[in-house]
C-alpha cells in the first residue's frame, strides 16, 4: 500500500476518532472502510462537492480512484483480512464507463427497485462479505435510490501468544464491584508497552498485542482526565510513528505512564518481565455519516437542489444516505472486526528456590476505559479504532450468583 494513501487513511481515522468518540458509550470505526468509498465519489464529481471529498481525502480528485483501487488490493493482500466493494445501481441508470471501469472487477450488481428484493440481496452480501458478523447494510434504501456504493471489511485474527482467561473483580474504578472475563498473560519483552515521550499530562500507554499473522492490536490507556478522542488520537500517533514513545524498559520507577508499573524485584534470573492484565470486550456501533458531513466531505454533495456526481453518470444525483455499522471483539485467543459502510444517492511439585537476582518488571493493567486500533503491522494502517467503555461481563452459571477473584496486583496474586 502507497504510504501516502496509508497516511491519508490514518489522518482521516485521527479526526473521527476526535469527533465520534465521547466516551459516553463504546464504539468502533473504521476509516478505511469509508475512505475509498469517498475517492470513487471523488473521482466522478464535481464543483464544490468535488473539492470538498478532496480535502477529506487529501489527494487530488483526479488520483483519487486509481489510490482506492490500490489501497483495495493491498487489503485483500492482507492475511486475516477480507476486503470487498460493491456497487448496485438501477438498470436504467446510464454510468459513464471512465468512471465504472475505475471500480473494482465484479462490483456491479443491480437494483430491482423493490425494497423487499434489493434488501434481502443487500443483506446477504453483507453476511457474506463479513463472514457473518455483520448482517444488514446499513443504508436508506427507498424506490428513489439509483445508486448505491457499499464496502465490506472483515478481520479475523490469532494471538501470536494466547491469554489466560480468568474471572476478574475490579476493588476501584468504573468496573468496581462487576464480574468481568479478565484476560493475563506474562512476556519476556517489557518494550510491548510504549509510553508517549514528552511527560505531557496527556501522556498514554499503549500495549502491543501482536497477532499471529499480519496485523496487531494495541490497546491504549490514558490519563483519567483526558477526552477518550484525545487519546485514541494520542495513541495512533504513538503506534504508526507519528509521535515518539518510549519503551517500558527505558522507564523510570517514578510515575512512568497510565496504567503502568516498574519496579526491580528479586528475581530467579535477570531477565525482564511484563505482567498484562486486560479485559474481554465487545463492542457495536452504527455510525451517521451526514450527521459529520463535513468531516466526510459530504457537505456539499448532499445537498439534494442539484446534481453533484456529473462523472458518475448524466442524470444528476447526490448522496441521500451514508451510513457504517461496525462491531469489534478482543478475546483470549484473538481479535474479530467487521465494518460496513453504504452511501447512497438519491436522484437530485518442592520448595520454590530462593532468589538469586534482581531484574526488571513491569506491570499494565487495564482497569478502566480504554481505546483500541486494529494496526496492519507492515503499512501501519489503521484499520479499525475503538472505545471500550463496558468490557464482557463473566457469564453467570444459574447455580451461582456471586464469587470470583478480586482483580488486584500480580504480586498480590501469587
Amino acid at each position: 500500500m502507497e504510504i501516502t494513501t496509508v497516511r491519508a487513511v490514518n489522518r482521516l481515522t485521527t479526526r473521527w476518532v476526535r469527533q465520534a468518540v465521547t466516551g459516553e458509550e463504546g464504539t468502533v470505526l473504521t476509516a478505511a472502510g469509508i475512505w475509498p468509498l469517498l475517492a470513487f465519489l471523488a473521482g466522478g464529481a464535481g464543483g464544490p462537492a468535488r473539492t470538498e471529498l478532496a480535502e477529506t481525502l487529501g489527494i487530488p480528485a483526479e488520483s483519487a480512484t486509481a489510490a482506492a483501487r490500490e489501497l483495495l488490493g493491498g487489503l485483500a493482500g492482507v492475511r486475516g483480512l477480507r476486503a470487498a466493494t460493491g456497487l448496485w445501481t438501477h438498470a436504467d441508470l446510464p454510468l459513464h464507463e471512465a468512471w465504472r471501469s475505475g471500480l473494482p472487477d465484479g462490483a456491479r450488481s443491480t437494483l430491482t427497485g423493490d425494497e423487499d428484493t434489493d434488501r434481502a440481496a443487500l443483506d446477504a452480501w453483507t453476511a457474506d462479505r463479513t463472514g457473518g458478523l455483520i448482517g444488514r447494510l446499513p443504508v436508506l434504501l427507498e424506490e428513489e435510490t439509483p445508486l448505491l456504493l457499499a464496502s465490506a471489511l472483515a478481520l479475523r485474527l490469532k494471538w501470536a501468544e494466547p491469554f489466560r482467561e480468568l474471572p476478574c473483580r475490579h476493588a476501584r474504578g468504573p468496573w468496581q464491584g462487576r464480574m468481568l472475563r479478565g484476560l493475563y498473560r506474562t512476556a519476556s519483552t517489557p518494550d510491548l508497552v510504549r509510553v508517549t515521550a514528552g511527560g505531557t499530562t496527556d501522556t498514554v500507554t499503549t500495549l502491543e498485542v501482536a497477532g499471529a499473522d499480519e496485523v496487531d492490536v494495541h490497546l491504549v490507556l490514558g490519563e483519567p482526565h483526558t477526552a477518550p478522542g484525545d487519546v485514541l488520537a494520542a495513541g495512533l500517533a504513538s503506534v504508526t510513528g507519528a509521535a515518539a514513545s518510549v519503551g517500558a524498559g527505558s522507564l523510570t520507577e517514578e510515575r512512568p505512564g497510565p496504567g503502568l508499573t516498574v519496579h526491580t524485584v528479586d528475581a530467579y534470573g535477570p531477565e525482564p518481565v511484563l505482567h498484562i492484565a486486560a479485559v474481554a470486550f465487545t463492542v457495536r456501533a452504527e455510525h451517521d455519516l451526514l450527521q459529520r458531513a463535513r468531516l466526510f466531505g459530504l457537505e456539499a454533495a448532499s445537498d439534494e437542489e442539484r446534481g453533484h456526481f456529473p462523472g458518475i453518470s448524466p442524470k444528476p444525483s447526490a448522496v441521500r444516505s451514508a451510513r457504517q455499522c461496525a462491531v469489534a471483539a478482543f478475546t483470549a485467543t484473538g481479535f474479530e472486526a467487521a465494518a460496513v459502510t453504504a452511501v447512497a444517492a438519491r436522484r437530485g511439585g518442592g520448595p520454590p528456590p530462593r532468589p538469586t537476582c534482581r531484574a526488571r518488571r513491569a506491570e499494565v493493567s487495564f482497569d478502566r476505559p480504554f481505546g483500541f486500533l486494529a494496526v496492519h503491522r507492515t503499512s501501519g494502517l489503521v484499520l479499525a479504532a475503538g472505545w471500550v467503555s463496558d468490557p464482557d461481563p463473566l457469564p453467570v452459571p444459574a447455580h451461582r450468583s456471586s464469587g470470583g477473584v478480586t482483580s488486584r496486583p500480580w504480586s498480590a496474586r501469587r
